[in-house]
């Protein structure tokens, strides 16, 4: 009996890439449909918030308890699983008539991404290239958001343009994941099989006791940060439509595309700058572009609120990438999953509390003074962050840049 076919390092590398990508591009398709299900069931705008917010917290709930698990059980059958659960979520969304059908698809789709980022995150640092240590990390930011960015904007295309708006983008994606899933096949496992896969269920989130005068000054950037995504990837379409009035949905999925699109410039440009100086400037950008979009809002000038979403995405990428940095380094090997899953839990609680809180305030602020009093915190917050960074060099920084050995920072979460 032949072996069976395995593809080479690099380009079984670039296979885990585009799955990450699709990952990616899923979590943002159904953001400009949210208008589109609210138009046509007429649910509120609270309960679109919490379809939204579904997502993060099963995501979270993932990423807390089997993110961890192709570290004892491989690779290969936990990306299997999660990929085809991905799948049943697209068909859960194509079937979809009623608010309870969204609910148990964002619940679905959050923990298959979960499970299934942890994984992939994987697979990318262990076929990185050997002369490049940091090109996985690069690779796994770079993906997701770009991820999010393609995806917004093509289900926006899809939907103001192609017939079956509700059905066919998530009929495509069903496809996608079942390819690759078997795409994956052809991979090499890079992780076998050792002890402790049920005692690593077990939810493990803590800030060492290094790293936490850092971790309470990284705190107003990161709320800051994932607030104002949640913002967008849940209300966006709906500012669009209500306050600019923009009937058209690619419109919708391009305010997302924007914000993610300048968030992945912002953390590839400032990559190896010194985290204290990326913190400081994508904390200004944001707070600057948060301002600038209420002030757009205000004017209904929709040229100025995309230049100034532009302007908040760059520090949205900058500013995690700062807060991140500056973390990162201050926690040993053996602490390190402990702390990141620290960072994960405030991120998506972050990511979705507040635009729950967000979508039950439109009904009786309205939608624009909820965008402004949202914006205004978030404002704030980043405001915060630039106080609050230190402005002279951190031993964290100091070990961040002679320990070329370590292993790299991850740059981004996926949404």
């Amino acid at each position: 009996m032949s072996s069976p076919v395995r593809l080479s390092r690099t380009p079984a590398f670039w296979l885990a890439a585009a799955a990450l990508l699709l990952l990616t591009f899923a979590a943002a398709a159904p953001s400009p449909l949210y208008v589109v299900y609210q138009a046509a069931w007429g649910f509120s705008s609270g309960m679109l918030t919490v379809v939204f917010a579904v997502y993060a917290l099963f995501l979270l709930l993932a990423l807390t308890t089997v993110g961890g698990l192709s570290d004892y059980l491989g690779r290969k059958p936990l990306l299997y699983g999660s990929l085809l659960l991905e799948a049943s979520a697209m068909l859960l969304f194509a079937e979809a008539h009623g608010i309870g059908f969204l609910l148990a698809a964002r619940a679905v789709q959050g923990f298959a991404t979960g499970a299934a980022t942890g994984a992939l995150s994987a697979v990318l640092v262990d076929l990185q290239p050997e002369h490049n240590p940091r090109f996985g990390a690069l690779v796994n930011g770079a993906a997701s958001t770009l991820g999010l960015a393609v995806g917004a904007f093509g289900s926006g295309l899809l939907v103001q343009y192609a017939p079956a708006p509700r059905v066919l983008v998530f009929a495509l994606l069903i496809a996608g994941f079942v390819a690759a899933a078997a795409a994956l096949t052809l991979i090499p496992e890079t992780a076998g099989r050792r002890p402790g896969a049920l005692a690593s269920l077990s939810p493990r989130a803590r800030v060492p006791r290094t790293a936490r005068r850092a971790f309470l000054s990284a705190l107003p950037g990161l709320i800051a940060v994932w607030a104002l995504g949640g913002l967008y990837l849940s209300l966006a379409p709906s500012l669009a439509l209500g306050v600019l009035h923009l009937h058209n949905h690619l419109v919708g999925g391009l305010v997302i595309t924007t914000l993610t699109a300048t968030g992945t410039l912002g953390s590839v440009l400032l990559r190896g700058h010194p985290a204290r100086r990326t913190n400081r400037l994508g904390s200004a950008a944001l707070c600057l572009g948060v301002l600038g979009t209420l002030a757009a809002l205000g004017l209904h000038s929709v040229a100025l609120f995309f230049a100034m979403t532009a302007l908040a995405g760059f520090g949205f990428g900058a500013a995690f990438l700062g807060a991140l940095s500056s973390v990162a380094p201050l926690a040993a090997a053996d602490e390190r999953a402990e702390l990141f899953a620290a960072v994960y839990v405030v991120s998506y609680l972050a990511f979705s509390v507040p635009a729950v809180v967000a979508g039950f305030t439109v009904p009786h602020l309205g939608l624009l003074h909820t965008a402004v009093g949202y914006g205004a915190v978030v404002a704030c917050l980043a405001a915060a962050s630039f106080v609050t960074t230190p402005t002279k060099r951190q031993s964290g920084e100091t070990t961040r840049h002679m320990a070329g050995h370590e292993e790299p920072v991850r740059e981004h979460a996926t949404l």
